[in-house]
Formats: structure tokens, C-alpha cells, sequence
């Protein structure tokens, strides 16, 4: 049966899966990235973990992969197949796209960025299925954004389109990592909101989905915590629709969990901040931490079509 193999590197762990040409997941598997070893160590363990995939094909399938996608972290040259810089895994300039072509016996590999892949799945099959315009927002460890524009995902003229997370919407705020200060990341992502409320709670186990509950049982602590965030996250999100006017703002990562203990004060605090703009539709992402595996193969698939049209 023919077929793609799609790969989604994270910091901690990697989902793949075998897709068909209809999309169907025929096959599906996940590793961890293993990133206390180093990042050659990481580099092979991807290489590794394709390479069964493509054997897993061949026996079960009854043919190899015509093709292979893989999203990772970071910054990505996906024009020129090389993942430019990732803090959390450690590498730069790494010729991923050569590295898997090889490995995979000269099949054409498409490498995307991790977010903007997912967001091309959320876009094509998931909460954004027919939506012309749209951003996808995952609120994680950081936060990142994917520009969905009729039905492709805008990379910006060097690829760092989507930035949302590195809006400043407290110039007097956290320290960021990226050299500023205020930035959305460091006040609504889920890790913001686990150290706010480890601090605020006096428990430093304590994460973003148990002050989720907090707020849910009214707690006055949780819910100054709460409401902080997404009072940045509301203004991070309209200076966003002001400039890209989408018509569908898709939130996803693990602070969407909260569902509508999230969603309801973050669309009455959006509502609340525009005035001139189109209010877009603001709804959860549908395909989960799978989005990611879905977009590599939707990304395998569209390089194969590429390639005949050409």
C-alpha cells in the first residue's frame, strides 16, 4: 500500500506514523528524542527510528515509503532542508532533509517547523477545515503561533513568521529568553502559569492544569493567576487579528485543556480589547499532540505532488 512515513521530533519525545495517501494512519509509533545524550545522539536516533519505519513498511505494507516528512523544534530552513537551531535539543544547522534522504534510500524528504506543521494539519483536517484565514496558537512550554493562509501556512520571508509567543504585552514583565522583556510566553504559556501558581500556592509541584482546577473550585489565588494570563494572552492574541485579521483563532497545547475554563474568559477578555477589528471564531485545537505527525505527512505528500506537477 503506498504510503508516507511522517515524523514529529519534540523536546522529549517523537511520534511517527505511516500515512496513506487518504490520510489514513496505517501505522503509528513513538520514541523518546533522548536529549540528554547530545544532539548527534538525537540526530541518529531520528535517523534510526525512520529507518524502522520504512522496514516496518516494507513488511506490513507490502512496499517502502515514497516519501518522508519530519517537523522539528526550533528554527528550520525548510526551503533548504536544515534545522537551522534548536536550544532544547542542541544542535545547528543540522542537513536533516540529506541526512533522511539518505538513510531512506534516496526518497524525497520534506522538513517543516514543528508548530507551523501542526498548524497545517489543524488548518487542513483538524479545527480549521475550511477556514480561509486563520492562526493556530499553541500555548506549551512556550508559545508559538502558525498563519494559516488558504490552506497553506505562511513562513515569513526567513522563517520566523508566527512568532506570537515574542509580542511584548508587558514592557515591565519577565525576562525572556529571546533578550526582552515582557514578552507573551513568559506570562501565558503553560510553564508561566505553573511557576505563577507553584509561587502563588506555596506547593512547587504544582502545574498549570492544577491551578486549572483551583479555578474551578474558586480559588481566589488560582483565579488572580488565571486571570493574569489571560488578560496577556487576550492582548498578545489582538495585536495578532489586528495585524493578520484571521477569521478563526485555533488554541491548542496543554493549556487548551482547561477547555472552557480557559475559552470562556479568553473570548469575553478578547471581545472586551477590540474595537475596529472583526471578532474571528476563537475554538480549541482538534487533532491533540497529534497534529504535528499529521501535518509531516500532509507535508511527505504534498513534496510528491510537487514533484509530478513539476
Amino acid at each position: 500500500m503506498k504510503h508516507v512515513i511522517a515524523l514529529d521530533v519534540g523536546g522529549t519525545g517523537m511520534k511517527a506514523a505511516l500515512v496513506g495517501a487518504d490520510g489514513a494512519l496505517l501505522h503509528e509509533a513513538r520514541r523518546a528524542t533522548g536529549r540528554e545524550r547530545g544532539p548527534d545522539a538525537v540526530v541518529e536516533s531520528i535517523l534510526t527510528f525512520a529507518a524502522d519505519l520504512r522496514a516496518y513498511g516494507e513488511e506490513h505494507l507490502g512496499e517502502s515509503a515514497v516519501a518522508a516528512g519530519v517537523a522539528v523544534p526550533g528554527i528550520v530552513d525548510a526551503e533548504n532542508g536544515v534545522a537551522v537551531y534548536a536550544s532544547n535539543l542542541g544542535w545547528r544547522d543540522v542537513p536533516m532533509r540529506e541526512l533522511l534522504g539518505e538513510r531512506l534510500g534516496g526518497v524525497p524528504v520534506a522538513l517543516g517547523h514543528d508548530v507551523r506543521t501542526g498548524g497545517l494539519a489543524e488548518g487542513r483536517i483538524g479545527a480549521g477545515k475550511g477556514a480561509d484565514r486563520f492562526l493556530f496558537v499553541p500555548l506549551g512550554t512556550g508559545i508559538a503561533g502558525a498563519i494559516g493562509i488558504a490552506g497553506s501556512i505562511e513562513s515569513g520571508a526567513h522563517g520566523y513568521a508566527g512568532e506570537i509567543g515574542h509580542i511584548v504585552v508587558r514592557p515591565d514583565g519577565p525576562d525572556c529568553g529571546c533578550g526582552q522583556r515582557g514578552c507573551l510566553e513568559t506570562l501565558a504559556s503553560a510553564s508561566a502559569v505553573t511557576r505563577a501558581w507553584a509561587a502563588a500556592s506555596g506547593d512547587p509541584t504544582a502545574d498549570a492544569a492544577d491551578c486549572a482546577k483551583a479555578v474551578e473550585s474558586d480559588d481566589p489565588a488560582a483565579l488572580e493567576v488565571w486571570r493574569n494570563a489571560v488578560d496577556a494572552l487576550a492582548a498578545g492574541l489582538v495585536t495578532a487579528l489586528t495585524l493578520l485579521d484571521p477569521s478563526m483563532l485555533i488554541i491548542g497545547g496543554g493549556l487548551a485543556e482547561a477547555g472552557e475554563t480557559l475559552f470562556t474568559p479568553l473570548r469575553a477578555a478578547v471581545e472586551e480589547r477590540v474595537t475596529f477589528q472583526k471578532l474571528p471564531h476563537i475554538v480549541p485545537a482538534a487533532l491533540g499532540d497529534t497534529a504535528g505527525c499529521l501535518g509531516a505527512g500532509l507535508l511527505a505528500w504534498d513534496l510528491l505532488s510537487t514533484e509530478v506537477s513539476a
